[in-house]
């Protein structure tokens, strides 16, 4: 099977991303190779999309840079060959399997090196309307690699949020990330063909999280009300653009009784790459005092101020450079995988993910992920817990349950960065 949809370069990032994703297979339970643990380099993404309350289909997206390209001697064109599954389960960690399918990729090209996107899809089954468990993985046969993604795929209602797709307005191809840096954004929802739809506008969090043993950290609950409110037709085709004019969040739904509905979200900063000068600054809030960060902002070259930093922090360039590497690696893979109502970086798994890096554990249901550092039931060992906040519009929103006791782990970390020692990379 060739890739449904080939769209052009992807924007190199400046710095060498930590974001990894290859799966232990015979690690069912622990999801910590989710979030970065392990030594591959092919990233997936993927997004369910309901065309009907009976059909539905699992997109993923691959970049084939991360592909690895054979060719059979005579000199002719090189081949990436890639299997796509999924496995559907009633729960994170269950054994039950409810559905599984493949497919095989067999891309061409004359150029191993070509930078290339692969969109695909397949035919998603949902027999008993029920929410589940999606789990989606992309294994490059030529170098027996594998990534693997998980979705939480909604029970049948027509107007949740994965009836809605933002698509690329040039060749229709699907998005997958429901955040932009403003502009006008293009959604299809087929099941709202020739509706009128109803818009909130949220605004944009400007605080950051508190460090983990504050016993005033971030809110279980949300709070956030919306500031201004709108309507938008859907055409013919199933089709609505949406303006992203203010930084903030945006939720559309086909009827304002129900919560359920589709949120995109406006953001300022680059996402989810670390790009610019603010880019750099701003992470450094974690691990540097009101006066530093002050100092840092305020002077007359910032980047260089910056730089400065994390030099005198590690004692030489070098140390520094390699410093700046994770850090800020850590700081994109948070983009990637915990963004929420705020970009990953901003969120309680964001924090903790750079200040204390990649858990030896991770355990998932629904609602809870407790993440584990050092052996579990170890005493010297570190555990954190998030529940996903009550009123949440995003699934992906989790807050940590802080703890004083995790006051001196939480210093020691910190004081680590700032001396340039690094214990994960």
């Amino acid at each position: 099977m060739k890739a449904n949809g080939i769209i052009g370069s992807l924007i190199i990032a400046l710095l060498f991303s930590a974001c990894t994703s290859s799966a232990p297979m015979n690690k069912r339970d622990n999801f910590s190779y989710l979030y970065g643990k392990g030594g591959g380099q092919m990233q997936l993404q993927a997004r369910v999309h309901h065309t009907s309350p009976e059909r539905s289909r699992v997109y993923y997206k691959l970049s084939t840079k991360d592909l690895l390209y054979k060719s059979d001697g005579t000199g002719g064109p090189f081949h990436a060959v890639v299997r796509i599954s999924y496995e559907s389960y009633d729960a994170f960690g269950s054994k039950n399997l409810l559905d599984s399918a493949s497919t095989i990729i067999d891309d061409e090209s004359l150029d191993p090196g070509e930078d290339k996107e692969l969109i695909g899809s397949m035919d998603l089954s949902r027999k008993e309307h029920r929410s589940f468990v999606l789990k989606v993985m992309a294994r490059d046969l030529n170098r027996d690699q594998q990534s693997t993604v998980f979705l939480r795929v909604d029970k049948d209602g027509v107007g949740s949020s994965q009836y809605f797709m933002p698509e690329d307005t040039a060749k229709g191809l699907p998005l997958f990330t429901d955040h932009f840096k403003g502009g006008a954004v293009r959604v299809r929802c087929e099941t709202c063909t020739g509706m009128t739809l109803y818009g909130d506008h949220f605004p944009a969090h400007t605080t950051l999280p508190t460090p983990v043993f504050t016993t005033s950290g971030n809110s279980s609950s949300n709070t956030s009300k919306p500031d201004s409110s709108f309507r938008v037709s859907v055409n013919e085709d199933g089709v609505f653009t949406l303006d992203l004019q203010r930084p903030g969040m945006y939720r559309v739904r086909t009827d304002t009784t129900r919560e359920a509905g589709y949120v995109l979200h406006s953001v300022v900063e680059a996402y989810p790459l670390v790009t610019s000068t603010d880019d750099l600054l701003k992470p450094l809030r974690y691990i540097t005092s009101n006066q530093e960060y002050d100092r840092i902002s305020k002077a007359t070259n910032v980047r260089q101020s910056i730089e400065r930093f994390w030099i005198d922090a590690a004692g030489d360039r070098e140390r520094g450079r390699e410093a700046i590497r994770i850090y800020y690696g850590r700081v994109e893979n948070a983009n990637r995988h915990f963004t929420a109502d705020v970009e990953g970086w901003k969120t309680d798994r964001g924090l903790v993910h750079i200040i204390f890096g990649t858990p030896t554990s991770i355990y998932k249901n629904d609602l809870n992920e407790t993440w584990i550092y050092g052996e579990e039931n170890n005493l010297m060992s570190l555990t954190f817990t998030f529940t996903r906040r009550n009123g949440a519009l995003n699934e992906n929103d989790l807050v940590l349950q802080r703890d004083p006791m995790l006051k001196g782990a939480w210093y020691r970390n910190v004081e680590s960065w700032r001396n340039g020692r690094v214990y994960q990379n």
